[in-house]
């Protein structure tokens, strides 16, 4: 099992940006490919982002793409999500998922709000 921490969430007007990280508490990082999720309100968690172990590739939900960068920084053991041009449907709960072993993080809310 993987230890993930996410943190950066917050509340942000729309059209602003946040920076989700997710640290992982692993003794070798770079063979772990890594996803961002999202829990809307009374909705399903779904897919946002992935992102292989060596960062070389990267894929994207339509909804965020050209909005959200997902990278990974494999030294600290880190991976983040840029998140810019901010929507208010964007509000939901941020998950880290590491996928070899299907682990997950506590989650971080991101609130888009005026």
């Amino acid at each position: 099992q993987v230890q993930l921490v996410e943190s950066g969430g917050g509340l942000v007007q729309p059209g602003g940006s946040l920076r989700l990280s997710c640290a992982a508490s692993v003794t070798i990082f770079s063979i772990y490919p890594m996803d961002w999720y999202r829990q809307p309100p009374g909705k399903q968690r779904e897919l946002v982002a992935l992102i292989s172990g060596s960062g070389s590739s990267t894929n994207y939900a339509d909804s965020v793409k050209g909005r959200f960068t997902i990278s990974r920084d494999n030294a600290k053991k880190i991976v983040y999500l840029q998140m810019n041009n901010l929507k208010p449907e964007d509000t939901a709960v941020y998950y880290c998922h590491e996928r070899l072993h299907d682990s997950w993080g506590q989650g971080t809310q991101v609130t888009v709000s005026s």
